[in-house]
């Protein structure tokens, strides 16, 4: 598994790249914002960990981008701000998990393997949440055993809150994975959420697509 770091802390970056390396990642290490960005977007990576304030590009923008960008792999951010709001904007950029400093080896190493489990079961074929079912090589959805057509931006909108199950999207953040500036408006998603919600929740007693007033969206099996 690769792991891109990207962390201008001399010291810490050494320590993480010497503990994942003994757990038995292979670790690229960048001390620059920028550069970090570059990297990411040149090479392939399953992890990318992640530090918030960092010289020539920090880390918001990075995540941002690489999101718009349409890369999906996990990204960890590792940053010494611990305020909620920080938090919340790193999960509305796309954010994965959000560590702050200072942390126990073993937890960043946990995290770490969580993340790659998580992962793994997202890029699976078939991902199943309560009786629904999406077909990922061949985008077909079902529900209870029934076939539910979709159009093409309603599947893309249902396969971005299944990769995040259980995680709420902001409208933000769901615009920029599925949709293009030009192609959506502030309402845009809403009214795809409406449309998604008669196929998938109205005819069925378990609704698995929720609202969370004044945030966003999440696909869950439960009521948040």
């Amino acid at each position: 598994m690769k792991i891109l770091l990207v962390e201008d802390e001399r010291p810490l970056a050494a320590a993480v790249v010497r503990v994942l390396a003994d757990a038995g990642y292979h670790l690229t290490w960048e001390g620059d914002g920028r550069k970090g960005y570059e990297t990411a977007m040149r090479e392939e990576f399953d992890l990318i960990i992640l530090d918030i304030m960092l010289p020539s590009k920090n880390g918001w923008d990075i995540l941002s981008d690489l999101r718009q960008a349409r890369k999906t792999m996990p990204i960890m951010m590792l940053t010494a701000l611990e305020e909620t709001d920080d938090k919340v904007k790193g999960l509305e950029l796309g954010a994965d998990d959000y560590l702050p400093k200072p942390f126990e080896v073993p937890e960043l190493v946990a995290r770490v393997r969580a993340l790659f489990r998580r992962d793994k079961v997202n890029k699976s074929i078939v991902t199943r949440i309560a009786d629904l079912e999406i077909d990922r090589k061949n985008r077909h959805v079902t529900r209870g055993g029934k076939l539910i057509p979709l159009t093409r931006r309603e599947y893309d909108l249902l396969e971005a809150l299944a990769s995040n199950e259980g995680r709420v999207l902001s409208r933000e953040t769901i615009q920029e994975r599925v949709w293009t500036d030009e192609e959506s408006y502030s309402n845009t998603v809403d009214v795809f959420i409406g449309t998604l919600r008669k196929k998938i929740d109205a005819p069925f007693e378990q609704k698995l697509i929720h609202t969370v007033h004044g945030f966003g969206y999440v696909l869950k099996s439960e009521h948040p």
